[in-house]
This record gives C-alpha cells, structure tokens and sequence, in this order.
C-alpha cells in the first residue's frame, strides 16, 4: 500500500502541478503518458535507430585499423563546430513553432520555417567553403597524428560538400518535431542511415565491383545519403496536406518581427552552441592527445553514451514539443506537468540502459576493435563510468528540452557555457594529465595523469553541474513566463 502511493506521487499527473498554479482540468495520466510517448517513440526510434547504425558505421571502420576509426573520430567535433550555427538557429525555430501550433497560428509557423530555410541556405554556403578550405587546420587543431591527419582531413572536406542537403533537412525535420510530427522525421532520417550503412558496406573495404575506399567510402556514403534525406524532408512540406507546406508563390522576403523573434533566440542558441562545441572540442583534444588507441577505446564508449543519449533526446523531443504548444495555448500548467512526465520516462530509461551497459559493457567494446584487447579492456572501464553518468545525462536533457521549448534558452546556455565550455575540458585536462612546470629552479607536476579514466571523471563533473543548474531554474519555474 506504501509502495503505491510512493508510485502515484512519483508518476500521477494529478501531483505534478501544484493546486495554486492550476489553470484548468488536468489531464489522466494515461492520456497524458500516451500523448507523450505518441510523440517521444518515433523520435526514439529514429535516434537510436541512427545511433546504431553510427555504431556499425564505427564497427566496419574499425576493421581497417585503429587508426581509421580514431580519423572518423577525431572530425566528429570539428564537423559539430561548423554545425553549431545551424543547430542555434534550430532551437528558435523548435521555440517558435512549437508555441505558433498551440496559439493556433499555423500561418506564422510556416512563416518561420521559409524564414529558416533561406537563413540555413546563405550561412550554410559561407561555411562550406571556410569548412574545405581550413580542413587540414582544423584536423590538426583537433589533435590528429601523423597516421589520421591525411584520412580525418579528406574526409571532413568530402563531407563538408553536402553540408547544405544537411542543413536545410535538419531545419525542416526540427520544424516537424515541432508538430509533434516525429513519425515523419523518423521516416527521413532512417531511410537515409540505411542507405548509408549498405555503401558502407560496399565502399570501405571495396565489395562486389565498387572500390576499396576505406574512410573516403564512410565520407561518400555520408554525403549521398544526406542528399537523400534532403529529398524525403522536402517532399514532406509539399504535399498539399502538410500542416507546413511551403509554395513558390508563399512570401520568401524576411519579416522584420519574425526575423527579430529568430535573431534573438538564436543569439542565445548560438552561445550554448559555442559552448558545447567548444567545451567538446577542447575535451576532445585533450583525450586524442592522450595517444591514438586511447582514443579508439573513448570513441568506442563515446558509441555508446550517443546511443543512451539518443534516448532522453528522443524523449526531449517530445517535452519541447508539448512544453511549447502548451505554453502557446496559454496553459503554463501543463507545460510544467509535460516537463516532468519526460523527466520520469527519462529516469526509467536510464536505469535500465545503465544496467545493460554494465552486463555487456566487454562485449560491446569487442564489436569494435576484436583485434586489440588492450583497447576492450580500456573501453570496458569507461562503460562502467558511463553507467553512472547516465541518470545525470538523462534528467538534465529533458530539463534543458523544456527550457528550450518555452524560450528560456538563454538560461540553458550560461549552463552549457560553464559546466561544458569551461568544467569539461578543465577537470579533462586536470585529472588526465600530467604536465611538468619549471618556475626557476622549482619543478612541480600539474594534473593526476590518470589518462583517459580521468578525462571520462570529468564529464561526471560536467553532468552533475548541468543537472543542478537545470534543476534549479525549472523547479522555480519562471521559465514559463519567457516570451519568444
């Protein structure tokens, strides 16, 4: 009976809103629960669906070398830094359309998508070319040696050539999110992973009559396959029946206010972006410049914290989703209850990822490098780390998904700006290195040089900062009363 009540106090709706802060009937729990999940399974299964094939990706790359599979590794930050805009200038449109739907003002969110889409289109050509010409740089910027800078560097330029197809599927796919419309995003971004892992298949080690490309063959079936997630999300807003269908003949010049409402919460996603990215970017250094099987072994367990991470995205979805239509339609109340429901469906699936993550952690690291057991077993030790992290990683996504879909992203960036930008790559390289200091005639060691082990102590760090500042803000609760 005790057990119970604990589990209608923890996972009934009825107590997730305070009574004084009620502005209507609250629905059931099993309405709500299966609204929710109508929303966040989709996204789910998209993202992990894409999470594992990136896991295949890795395992076939991995079957030419380590050093290969640390080259694909290693563009994965400098890629997110040239991304980071785009992923900004999504986040105001996730805000705006979402609170437009609830509002009833579908006019307005169209608006916003051709507003994003021509936005997407000028940046995206700038930083195509900044990104192939600076290439080589930024490869050796991110800390790549002499066996993965030529691979890292070919690479990055032949996926920086579509960087347009992906920039513009993104921007329309997040404006479906929006909707609540994740059974369409699925179908575009699964679609194209399939089509990327057969040319994988056919492309890195040259099956069948196609050549032996090896990570060039990663880079092509990336690009062709991002051109064809472009064709699948376009097709989506032509079609006469969709809720965001765009025309010729619809209005394509910017609006002064929406133009102003995009520019002022990009500026904040743009702050949070540059954070990560650079918090990310800066850690990443750090662990690549730890040696190139190191490396291997924090890529392999960095495949499957993405994989855990596509869940509470998934899940965040959903939240950003319901928290913005919510508040557009003027009930803060359910926008808070939403908030907490994903929070929940997060902390469930935490447990169980880390639990499994724990039982097959040795199995999981040898999918990848067979042939290596020092990097199993390197590997092996992060997962276990990973295990803990994942109930902090989990709860504070769905936090900052809430934040971000009432507006308040400007909060979630002062977050990522202290505990990813600054925290991550410090206690990175604090408890993973070891640096000799000559002050005169004094010496003295800086760092606990306890390697990668001590690089993946800090992202505990990172995590549990995020969640306590995240925590704080939305159990306040002014985030509801933040104007987009």
């Amino acid at each position: 009976m005790i057990l119970k009540r604990i589990f209608q106090r923890l996972f009934s709706t009825k107590y997730m809103v305070k009574e004084e802060m009620q502005q209507g009937e609250i629905p059931k729990s099993t309405f709500a629960y299966k609204k929710s999940l109508a929303i966040a399974i989709p996204a789910v299964i998209e993202m992990v669906s894409i999470s594992l094939m990136d896991m295949i990706d890795t395992f076939m790359v991995g079957r030419v070398g380590a050093h290969a599979m640390a080259a694909v590794g290693l563009t994965a930050q400098p890629r997110m830094l040239v991304f980071s805009v785009f992923m900004a200038l999504n986040i105001a449109i996730t805000a705006i359309i979402a609170r437009k739907k609830g509002a009833g003002e579908m006019d307005e969110a169209r608006s916003c998508l051709r507003h994003g889409l021509l936005l997407g289109t000028l940046l995206a050509i700038k930083l195509t070319v900044i990104a192939v010409v600076f290439a080589r740089p930024l490869m050796n910027l991110a800390g790549a040696q002499p066996d993965t800078i030529g691979y890292a560097t070919s690479y990055f330029q032949i996926t920086s050539l579509v960087l347009i197809f992906q920039v513009l599927t993104s921007t329309i796919c997040v404006a479906q999110r929006a909707l609540g419309n994740t059974k369409i995003t699925m179908a575009v971004n699964v679609t194209a992973k399939v089509v990327s892992v057969v040319l994988n298949f056919l492309l890195i080690e040259g099956r069948f009559f196609f050549p032996r490309l090896e990570v060039d063959g990663v880079a092509y079936a990336r690009s062709i396959a991002a051109i064809v997630a472009f064709s699948l999300a376009l097709i989506s807003i032509l079609r006469k029946d969709s809720p965001l269908r765009i025309r010729l003949r619809d209005h394509w010049g910017f609006k002064f206010d929406m133009t102003k409402s995009i520019g002022r919460l990009t500026a904040n996603g743009m702050l949070e972006q540059v954070s990560l990215r650079f918090g990310f970017f800066a850690y990443a250094m750090v662990v690549a410049n730890l040696g190139t099987d190191e490396f291997a072994a924090h890529v392999i367990a960095m495949q499957l914290m993405a994989l855990s991470f596509t869940f509470a995205e998934g899940i965040g979805a959903a939240t950003t989703a319901l928290v913005g239509q919510n508040l557009g339609a003027k009930r803060p109340d359910l926008s808070i209850m939403y908030g907490k429901l994903g929070m929940r469906l997060a902390i469930i699936c935490a447990i169980v990822l880390s639990t499994l993550s724990i039982t097959f952690r040795v199995p999981f690291a040898t999918l990848f490098a067979p042939d290596y057991p020092h990097i199993i077993a390197m590997a092996a030790s992060l997962i276990l780390i990973l295990a803990f992290i994942l109930p902090l990683q989990t709860s504070q996504l769905v936090m900052a998904g809430s934040l971000r879909g009432s507006g308040d992203n400007r909060y979630v960036a002062l977050t990522m700006l202290i505990a990813v930008g600054f925290m991550r790559p410090f206690f990175g390289a604090f408890f993973a290195l070891q640096i000799g200091l000559e002050f005169g005639e004094r010496a003295m060691q800086v760092g606990l040089g306890l390697g990668v082990t001590g690089a993946w102590y800090a992202i505990i760090f990172d995590q549990s900062a995020r969640l306590i500042m995240l925590f704080t803000r939305f159990a306040r609760g002014k985030w509801t009363q933040a104007k987009i």
